[in-house]
């Protein structure tokens, strides 16, 4: 069984932190405000507007201030400031002893797959792939993306729908669901943190990759067996992709569509999970309801 964190009550804490890229100070304060204002307490770490040339902060500071966070009892949940690259580079020095006798919900997307990876793969506990605190910016707290995440973080179950694509591939799955940035998951495959993907839905999104490494990223998931068994697939957005000088010639939905072909499991494409505006939370590890029809596409928490 999936360990589920508690989930939030008005008064509790949440820590904001960039264990990976930089992130200017000023592009968190309207999720600390709105954070506020939701009824939860917040505690900034060190690492928000800290930099060392691309990341928040050397490896050993932004190892630190998250692990400062997974062990303090008086916050309930971890929101990372943003993505970017770096968790990889300390994921494996850090602590979860005091974190998995008090688990939390760790909140985020793109890099923070590495997290969501390793704390499902590793320790059986559900986390929460989902916007972080730049979506809050220009008015964008009060979009139903945003909103997701605060129900989630209540303990609403995640219902979510989306237009049919016509690549899709009909039909119905449940079981657990993981995964996240394509590029991720990838780089993830072989070592300790890897997703076990047989029976589970699996979710792909991406952004601002060349279509050819697209292209190799899937194989790589495909030699590895992580595709064989799933009982579903949801490819979320592929944003800002990028061509070589000569043409792959095909678009991503394309180039994904042909590397899955040979499965028979529901298949969704385009779906509202990106880097893109249109990214609903979602609770990594949890069991879900899958539908795929020419009518509209269903992702649905099973409680």
């Amino acid at each position: 069984m999936t360990l589920i964190p508690p989930y939030l009550k008005k008064g509790d804490t949440i820590g904001i932190v960039c264990p990976a890229g930089y992130m200017p100070l000023e592009n968190a304060s309207t999720c600390i405000d709105v954070l506020q204002q939701w009824g939860y307490k917040v505690l900034v770490g060190k690492t928000l507007g800290n930099q060392f040339h691309y990341f928040s902060g050397t490896d050993e500071e932004r190892l630190a201030d998250l692990q400062s966070m997974l062990d303090n009892p008086e916050v309930k949940a971890i929101l990372c400031g943003r993505g970017g690259y770096g968790l990889s580079r300390i994921i494996d020095d850090l602590d979860f002893k005091w974190f998995r006798k008090d688990p939390k919900w760790v909140i985020g997307f793109s890099d923070i797959t590495v997290l969501h990876a390793h704390l499902f793969h590793r320790y059986n506990i559900a986390s929460l792939h989902a916007p972080m605190a730049a979506a809050f910016n220009d008015g964008n707290y009060a979009n139903e993306y945003v909103q997701s995440l605060r129900k989630a973080l209540q303990g609403a179950a995640g219902n979510y729908s989306n237009v049919p694509h016509p690549l899709d591939r009909p039909g119905k799955a449940e079981g657990k669901i993981v995964g996240g940035n394509l590029s991720l998951v990838a780089h993830l495959a072989g070592t300790r943190s890897a997703f076990k993907t047989k029976d589970r839905i699996l979710v792909l999104e991406d952004v601002g990759e060349y279509l050819y490494n697209v292209d190799r990223m899937l194989i790589q998931l495909k030699r590895s067996g992580m595709l064989d068994s799933l009982a579903g697939l949801v490819i979320g957005g592929f944003t800002d992709m990028k061509d070589t000088t000569t043409p792959f010639g095909a678009d991503v939905y394309q180039i994904i569509a042909d590397q899955v072909k040979e499965y028979t499991y529901p298949t969704c494409f385009d779906f509202p999970i990106s880097h893109g505006g249109r990214n609903y939370a979602w609770k990594v590890g949890v069991k879900y309801q899958l539908s795929v029809s020419g009518k509209k596409t269903v992702l649905r928490e099973v409680r």
